[in-house]
């Protein structure tokens, strides 16, 4: 929970502090990278990470992953420029791509299936409490004391979840030498950093036809395949292709990439809507998101009484079912702008997906053995991250599509009004997509699962 917070909160705290930022540093069009670059180094380092603990344990690459974050942050606190600032939010995108798949890890290797529930439903908390405390401290910093002071809170942090979980967990390997697939994860991490660069700038900072998407796509496609080749032919591959021939765990990251759409849409789109439409504060809008991760907390935690009786298969389906309706309230709320019904619209969909994302994770993690349960892990956070990059890109395209066609600009009220509405309609083809995946999920329940713990053994 303390690792997990260091990244929950550098996910909100950002935001409210952009202004200040580019007054002092200027580049306000190069801006949206401290964003873009977080979410790439992130995503493309997840699948090396989560091979890398099954290999030589999750305690040192958690402490890698806690030590490059505190790295960025100390260098994003001395940023002399806007280049500068973004070079150091990729060092910390590359420690939260640590950080996020291994403490999930940790919480499979350490707690029961019947427990598990209730323990993600403790971490999804701290997601909940960094949406109000994030956003918070960001604009108390940046109005009163100093920008900076977003990235050097983090010192202090990190310092503390590395000693504790130094001092505190513990686990057993064995002494079998392992060998490390390094030309895997060079042409996983290049190929995939070329695809998703190509996806997140795609119809921004170049159009979709230019020599530059085209050849991102194309160079990146050919690595994946080149990479597929490596991974035959490796004696313990990065990201071992038995991971796509099960199919519990391909649906499970199918609706993990679902969810990750679902959320991008909500949390990019509605603070906009309600400050350009409805007149709310940054702080009133950002709030209303907030409301999502706390509806998510509270059904992550009691997903277990549903998963335990039910099954993972009919849970999720419950799940995504609430967060259509949620999504559905939250068209209807698009025609009278208003913070509280936005509000409640998105505290459904929170709880919906509270019992999308924990049970679907749970059954994936249980259904292997310690081995391997790393990457399984590091699939899922991977495919989560993908859906949120190729969400921006479609909502993006999306919501600049009906303000064009307007013809009123993207400072109008009813412009952005028009662009929310279509993209909260796009999110519940996203969220109706997922329900595909979690039909063709296999009907597992709990005994069908779960495995007894294998060694090396970890505990707390």
């Amino acid at each position: 929970m303390l690792a997990t917070g260091l990244i929950a909160i550098d996910s909100t705290i950002l935001a409210t502090a952009v202004p200040s930022i580019v007054r002092d540093l200027g580049g306000f069009a190069q801006f949206p990278w401290l964003f873009s670059v977080y979410l790439l180094a992130q995503a493309v380092s997840v699948p090396v990470y989560a091979k890398l603990a099954d290999t030589v344990g999750r305690k040192p690459i958690m402490l890698v992953g806690i030590g490059l974050f505190l790295l960025g942050s100390v260098l994003c606190g001395f940023a002399w420029d806007m280049t500068s600032l973004i070079v150091f939010r990729a060092v910390q995108g590359l420690g939260a791509g640590a950080v996020m798949p291994v403490s999930i890890t940790i919480t499979g290797d350490i707690y029961t299936v019947r427990e598990r529930a209730r323990v993600q439903g403790y971490i999804a908390s701290v997601w909940a409490a960094s949406s109000v405390i994030g956003p918070t401290l960001g604009g108390l910093f940046a109005g009163y004391l100093d920008w900076r002071w977003i990235f050097f809170i983090n010192i202090p942090l990190c310092i503390i979840a590395a000693v504790v979980l130094w001092r505190r967990y513990h686990e057993s390997l064995g002494r079998e030498k392992h060998t490390i697939d390094v030309s895997g994860s060079i042409v996983l991490t290049l190929g995939l950093t070329l695809l998703i660069l190509a996806v997140l700038e795609g119809g921004q900072a170049w159009s979709w036809l230019s020599w530059q998407s085209l050849g991102a796509f194309g160079v990146g496609a050919a690595l994946i395949v080149a990479f597929v080749f490596i991974e035959l032919r490796a004696k313990e591959p990065v990201l071992p292709l038995w991971v796509f021939s099960r199919r519990l765990i391909v649906t499970t990251s199918l609706i993990s990439l679902g969810v990750g759409a679902v959320l991008i849409g909500l949390t990019s789109y509605v603070p906009t809507f309600l400050e350009v439409s409805a007149g709310s504060s940054p702080l009133v809008a950002g709030l209303a998101v907030a409301a999502l991760t706390l509806g998510w907390p509270i059904s992550a935690s009691q997903s277990g009484r549903l998963y335990l009786r039910l099954g993972f298969r009919t849970t999720a389906l419950i799940g995504l079912a609430i967060a259509i309706a949620g999504s559905a309230a939250l068209i209807a709320a698009s025609f009278v702008p208003n913070p509280w019904t936005a509000a409640l619209a998105c505290f459904i969909v929170g709880l919906g997906l509270g019992l999308v994302a924990s049970p679907t994770l749970i059954a994936a993690q249980s259904s292997v053995p310690w081995s391997e349960r790393g990457v399984v892990t590091g699939a899922n956070m991977f495919l989560r991250s993908v859906g949120s990059a190729v969400g921006v890109a479609v909502f993006g395209a999306v919501a600049n599509g009906v303000i064009e066609r307007s013809g009123l600009g993207d400072h109008s009220p009813v412009a952005v009004q028009g662009a929310a509405t279509a993209v909260f309609v796009a999110v519940i083809v996203a969220a109706a997509a997922t329900i595909v995946a979690a039909l063709v999920m296999p009907r597992a329940r709990v005994e069908d699962v779960e495995l007894a713990p294998s060694e090396p053994s970890a505990a707390g």
